[in-house]
């Protein structure tokens, strides 16, 4: 991944196209909440497969704490669907079959010779694209767990919502405000 895109760094606002081939912004996907994005193989990749049926669950867990999942695949609309269909996802899916995100982050898989193939990698995104955390996980044990991404999330959540956690000093200051 390109050095500058770092804990800390912004994400480009890519806008790509989903299943039904409608363009879709990063931004605009994440709204207000947090944002795990899940940057992958490709939808020939049986540890792609894999690790997307262990994000369903997650994915439940997302819909009722303020954060978005969103998969990105180097594949055609087409093999998109497919993959969603295979792994029992409900999350948007968005296509880079041209690159753009690839070549823009500089996550090409410079192993496969076959496939347009992305080195994996997880973002966990805080409000407005902001990076807060990277995995790498070109081998399957790279990849985050759901209980690994609920740690982050915690993390995050508790240094972007001050009333998140009632135990911190400004998030009791804002409730006895307003109470």
């Amino acid at each position: 991944m390109r050095p500058d895109l770092v804990p800390g760094a912004t994400l480009p606002d890519f806008e790509l196209p989903d299943t039904f081939g409608v363009p879709r912004k990063l931004s605009d996907l994440q709204g207000d909440d947090a944002l795990i994005l899940l940057l992958g193989r490709g939808e020939h990749c049986p540890r792609e497969r894999q690790h997307q049926r262990e994000m369903v669950k997650f994915h439940e867990w997302c819909a009722v704490a303020f954060t978005q999942l969103v998969t990105v695949l180097p594949n055609e609309q087409p093999e998109l669907e497919r993959m969603r269909i295979a792994t029992a996802a409900n999350w948007p899916y968005l296509s880079d079959a041209r690159s753009e995100l690839q070549t823009a982050l500089d996550v090409r898989e410079y192993t496969d010779t076959v496939h347009n193939a992305t080195v994996p990698h997880t973002l966990v995104l805080g409000p407005g694209l902001m990076i807060d955390k990277i995995y790498v996980g070109y081998w399957f044990w790279g990849r985050p767990s759901a209980f690994d991404l609920w740690a982050d999330l915690r993390d995050l959540f508790s240094r972007t919502k001050p009333d998140f956690d009632p135990t911190l000093p400004e998030a009791r200051a804002a409730w006895e405000a307003s109470h």
